[in-house]
């Protein structure tokens, strides 16, 4: 099978690059729990969230935005201690600030449609045929990062904003040799 080549060669990346990157996604929740995921790789590699995401989704109640939006420096603390996750206080304080952003958002509109309207509705779908063409960020990730942290959202600059837009199939970067392009 082709793949796109940063895909290889860890079976964790694989699977992810097979059945998981560059699928659109439209539930709220999911959107949002990789908009946190794709803030904690900020300065990593995303396999090493890809390894920790278990233990994210169990340190975190599932990326339950109503419980998250409630922790305080309690609950910083011990997560700061939580050895299975990225020990980052900016990051893990982002992560409720986010939660409050978040339920504050959907009081207006869902954050699937809220996301999805920054690329009119459905994917766009680029014609890469190298991994050199393909950027780190758009100006459509720095207009969407910018209303982000507008609206109180933080660790989500545009190059983490386009990432999150190509993990949620926002934006279709699969290059055009890649078999998994038309998933």
């Amino acid at each position: 099978m082709d793949r796109c080549g940063w895909a290889g060669p860890d079976p964790i990346y694989i699977d992810y690059h097979d059945t998981e990157w560059g699928v659109p996604e439209y539930d709220s929740r999911a959107l949002w729990e990789k908009l946190i995921l794709d803030g904690f790789q900020a300065g990593l590699s995303w396999i090493t969230i890809l390894k920790k995401r278990d233990n994210f989704r169990n340190a975190f109640q599932g990326f339950d935005p109503n419980v998250i939006a409630t922790w305080g420096e309690a609950e910083i603390e011990a997560l700061l201690q939580n050895a299975g996750i990225i020990r980052h206080r900016g990051k893990i304080a982002a992560t409720i600030t986010n939660a409050q952003a978040y339920l504050r958002l959907e009081q207006d509109q869902s954050f699937a449609d809220y996301c999805w309207s920054h690329v009119g509705g459905s994917p766009i779908v680029n014609e890469f045929t190298s991994l050199s063409e393909v950027p780190a960020q758009t100006e459509i990730s720095q207009k969407f990062s910018k209303d982000l942290k507008k609206r109180g959202f933080k660790f989500c600059g545009p190059t983490i904003v386009y990432a999150w837009m190509q993990a949620c199939g926002m934006v279709n970067d699969h290059l055009t040799t890649c078999s998994a392009r038309t998933k």
